[in-house]
């Protein structure tokens, strides 16, 4: 029988108004700002915090491998000091046409690290993410 597992990164009642605002230096902010919107548009959802640096959209029930189950945020992102880190949870890997077309980046399994928004394809990044939606929805309950 599964259990709930608590998990560190939950959905808090901060505000990401807040949070954007906070985020230095400006540069950094304008980036994040503009992710946040991007996200929104493409998720059709609002934004909320999840911890205390993560803006996430909608959420996803996971299971790991003895059963136990947790829910954390769909999508979203982090503005770290090296640059925003983007969640898209199924990972970028049947996406390489697409990844090709984004502009400097570099990967993990679900995280893509950004050095910062300059000369990436926000078109394609708003397809990565619908996309990763998509992919993620085939095997897990979303809520958007």
């Amino acid at each position: 029988m599964s259990k709930k597992v608590l998990i560190k990164t939950l959905k808090s009642s901060v505000s990401v108004s807040d949070y954007l605002n906070s985020i230095e230096p400006a540069s950094a902010r304008r980036d994040a700002k503009t992710l946040a919107k991007l996200f929104k548009q493409t998720t059709a959802t609002k934004a909320k915090m999840w911890g205390g640096s993560i803006i996430g959209f909608g959420d996803y029930i996971y299971y790991r491998a003895n059963g136990d189950e947790g829910v954390i945020c769909a999508t979203g992102f982090a503005a770290r000091k090296s640059g925003p880190v983007l969640y898209i949870m199924k990972g970028y890997q049947n996406h390489e046409a697409l990844m090709s077309q984004l502009g400097p980046h570099k990967l993990g399994k679900a995280c893509l690290y950004l050095k910062n928004l300059d000369g990436i394809n926000l078109q394609v990044l708003a397809q990565l993410i619908t996309l990763g939606l998509e992919d993620l929805k085939a095997t897990h309950v979303v809520r958007i």
